[in-house]
C-alpha cells in the first residue's frame, strides 16, 4: 500500500483533479471507489460519461507504473469496466482515446514480471465490455490481440484468465464472420488448442468457453481440426484411421468431447448437425473402441479416469444425441438431420454397436438367471466383456433405439443380424447401467412399430420359450400379440 501511496503521489494533480471532482473525495484511492461504486448503474454510467471521466483513467493508466501502483491500476481497470458496460459514449471514447492500447500495456507490464492474475481478469472483462458495443469496437480489440496475444494469455492455465479471455473472443467473433473465419484458420485455432489445455486443466466457471466451443466446433465445423490439433505430436493425422495406440488419445482430447457432448445434450433440436462432425466422432470411436478389450469393469460413470475410456464413453453420447436429433427416420429435414443419421448407418454404425453389444456380459439379472438354469457359474464370463464404465450398456442401446425409429431399413438389419432377442434382453434393470429397462424398452418399441416381420418374430419367440426369461416375465412385462392386428408389443402383466 505504501509503494501505491508513493506512486500516486509522483502523478500530476491535474490528472487526478476530475476524479476528485466528480467523487467529492479527497484521495486518489477514495475517489475511485467512490466512483467504481456509482458506476454500478446505468444511470451512474450516464452522469460519468457527461463529466468526460473514462479518459482521465486512461490517462491515469498510462502514468501509473506496476507493480509499484498495482492497487490504484486495480481500482482503474475496475472503474474502466463499469463505465464500459453497455453505456455507447464511454465505449465509444475508450476505443477513440486508445482504450485497447493502455490496457494492453497495462496486461503486458503484469503478465512480465509479476503475473497477478486478477489485474490481467479485470482488464479482459474491460475489453469485453467494449466488444459488446459493435464491429468497429470489436476490431479495434481483436487486431491488437489476435493471435499472438490471444495465445499467451490463453496459455496462463488460470481459470480467472480462461473465462474473460473467452468472453472477449466469443463476443467479438459473435458481431462479425470475418473473425470467426480468422479464429477458425491457422493462426486462429492455435488459441483454442491453449484455451482447451487450459480449462482441461483448471476447469471454468462461467459457461463463454461452451459457447464459443458451440461456435466453432458445430456451427464452423471445425471439431475435427481441433481434436487433431490437440492430439500427441504423429497421431489423429487421419481422423478416420481405425488402427489403435494407447497412447493415441489424451486428456484434452476426452475434455473437448465432453465439453461437446453437454453442448449438444443441452442444445439438442437446435443446433444443425454437418456429416462431417457425426463421421469424424464416429471415427474416433472406431479408433480407441478395441480398448475395451483391455480394460476391466468400471467403477463409475464417466468421467473414469481413463482418457481412453473417457473418449469412447463420450463419443458415445455424443453419438446417441445426434441421433435423437431427428425425431422422424423418414421423409426431410431443413437441418439435414436424416442426412446425418443415415450417413452414420451406411458408415457402419449400426453394426458397429451390434457387435459391442453382442460381446458385452449379459445384464446381471439375466447371467444369474442363466446361472442357476445351466448350473455353470464360469459360462459367460470367460468370452464376454465387461462394461468399461457404468452406463456404457445404457449409451450403446439408446444409439440403437434412437436410429430404429421410424427407419424401416435399421428394423430390418437388426432381424437379420439375428439381434432381436439381444435387443429384448436389454428390456431389464441393471446395476451398472441406470435406465437401461428404459431405454430397452425404448429400443424394442422402435424395432416392432411398424414392421410385421419383426413383430411376428418376437411372437414366435415368446411360444418358443425364447423370451419367456427374467428380461420379460420376471418384471412383470410380458410380449402380447394382438388378435386382430397380429402385431406384438410389450405389456404389463397386471
Amino acid at each position: 500500500m505504501d509503494g501505491n501511496s508513493s506512486s500516486v503521489h509522483s502523478v500530476p494533480e491535474n490528472i487526478f483533479q476530475p476524479l476528485l471532482i466528480a467523487s467529492n473525495s479527497s484521495t486518489p484511492e477514495k475517489a475511485l471507489e467512490i466512483l467504481i461504486e456509482a458506476s454500478r448503474n446505468p444511470d451512474g454510467r450516464l452522469d460519468l460519461a457527461s463529466k468526460n471521466i473514462l479518459p482521465t483513467v486512461l490517462q491515469l493508466c498510462q502514468i501509473l507504473s506496476y507493480p509499484s501502483s498495482s492497487r490504484i491500476l486495480l481500482l482503474c481497470l475496475k472503474l474502466l469496466r463499469n463505465l464500459c458496460a453497455g453505456e455507447l459514449t464511454n465505449q465509444n471514447s475508450f476505443v477513440e482515446y486508445n482504450g485497447v492500447g493502455i490496457v494492453l500495456t497495462v496486461l503486458d507490464s503484469v503478465r512480465e514480471l509479476d503475473l497477478d492474475y486478477g489485474l490481467i481478469r479485470m482488464g479482459l472483462q474491460v475489453l469485453a465490455n467494449v466488444s459488446l458495443a459493435g464491429e468497429k469496437h470489436q476490431r479495434a480489440i481483436w487486431y491488437k490481440l489476435f493471435p499472438l496475444k490471444f495465445v499467451e494469455i490463453a496459455s496462463m492455465r488460470r481459470r480467472e484468465t480462461c473465462d474473460p479471455l473467452c468472453m472477449v473472443i466469443y463476443t467479438c467473433c459473435d458481431g462479425s464472420n470475418g473473425l470467426i473465419d480468422e479464429v477458425c484458420g491457422d493462426q486462429g485455432l492455435p488459441i483454442m488448442v491453449e484455451i482447451v489445455r487450459t480449462a482441461s486443466i483448471v476447469g471454468f466457471g462461467e459457461d463463454w468457453i461452451k459457447l464459443l466451443l458451440s461456435r466453432i466446433c458445430l456451427e464452423e465445423n471445425q471439431f475435427p481440426a481441433l481434436f487433431r490439433r490437440l492430439s500427441p505430436v504423429g497421431t489423429f493425422e487421419n481422423i478416420q484411421d481405425v488402427n489403435f495406440r494407447d497412447d493415441a488419445v489424451v486428456s484434452e482430447q476426452a475434455f473437448l468431447l465432453n465439453i461437446v457432448s453437454e453442448i449438444l445434450n443441452e442444445r439438442l433440436g437446435e443446433i444443425s448437425i454437418s456429416n462431417d462432425f457425426a463421421l469424424s466422432v464416429l471415427g474416433i470411436l472406431k479408433r480407441v473402441v478395441g480398448a475395451v478389450d483391455r480394460v476391466s469393469r468400471g467403477k463409475s460413470g464417466l468421467p473414469t479416469g481413463s482418457v481412453v475410456v473417457d473418449v469412447i464413453g463420450y463419443s458415445l453420447t455424443i453419438l446417441r444425441d445426434i441421433c435423437a436429433h431427428d425425431g422422424v427416420g423418414g421423409g426431410s429435414k431443413e437441418d439435414g438431420s436424416v442426412d446425418v443419421v443415415n450417413s452414420l448407418l451406411s458408415s457402419g454404425l449400426l453394426e458397429l454397436l451390434l457387435c459391442l453389444l453382442h460381446d458385452l456380459e449379459p445384464p446381471t439379472i439375466i447371467k444369474k438367471a442363466m446361472k442357476q438354469s445351466e448350473g455353470q457359474e464360469g459360462t459367460t464370463s470367460n468370452s464376454s466383456k465387461p462394461c468399461p464404465y457404468k452406463g456404457f450398456r445404457c449409451d450403446i442401446v439408446g444409439i440403437i433405439g434412437n436410429c430404429a425409429y421410424q427407419r424401416r431399413h435399421v428394423q430390418d438389419e437388426i432381424r437379420q443380424r439375428n439381434a432381436v432377442l439381444l435387443l429384448l434382453q436389454q428390456c431389464v434393470t441393471d446395476e451398472d447401467n441406470p435406465f437401461l429397462r428404459e431405454w430397452g424398452i425404448w429400443s424394442v418399441r422402435n424395432l416392432l412399430e411398424g414392421n410385421e416381420e419383426n413383430q411376428q418374430l418376437v411372437a414366435e419367440l415368446q411360444l418358443q420359450g425364447s423370451v419367456d426369461v427374467p428380461e420379460i416375465s420376471g418384471l412383470g412385462l410380458r410380449v402380447e400379440v394382438d388378435e386382430k392386428t397380429r402385431r406384438a408389443k410389450l405389456v404389463n402383466v397386471s
